[in-house]
Order: C-alpha cells, then structure tokens, then sequence
C-alpha cells in the first residue's frame, strides 16, 4: 500500500481511521504531518495533548494566551 503522504509502497502500512475515513501511512512521521492539528498561535504540529479554547487548538497554553484566551492554563 502506498503512504498517502510521501507515496512511498510499504507492505506493513500503518492504517488509522479519522474522523470516518481510513488513512495509509508508511511511518509515523507522515500521519502526524497529515492528521495532526497545528496550533492557531505558532503552526507546529499538536502531537501531546495540546489545549482548546473555544474551538481553537493551540499546542499550549501559552499559545492560547497568545492569541486572546487568557484562561487557558497548563496543568502539569
């Protein structure tokens, strides 16, 4: 099955389902660069648990407060 990322054919695909549909990637890195949300603030990829306020995805809080939402905090 071919990465729907980089086009690379790979016998052992990793196939995950999203949102209803089904998705075929050749490693990790091209799921993440295809199904990962990014965060409104700085763009990179939300690969933890990242935080949402109002319908907007940051990677964290800071980001979050960066943009408006100053009751977002960490909890760490």
């Amino acid at each position: 099955m071919n990465c729907e990322v980089c086009g690379n054919y790979y016998d052992k695909p990793l196939i995950i389902e999203y949102q209803g549909r089904e998705h075929a990637f050749d490693c990790f890195e091209c799921a993440i660069n295809k199904l990962a949300p990014q965060c409104a603030n700085c763009g990179v990829s939300i690969i933890g648990h990242g935080t949402e306020a109002h319908g907007v995805m940051c990677c964290c809080a800071h980001c979050a407060r960066e943009i408006g939402y100053g009751e977002v905090q960490d909890r760490i």
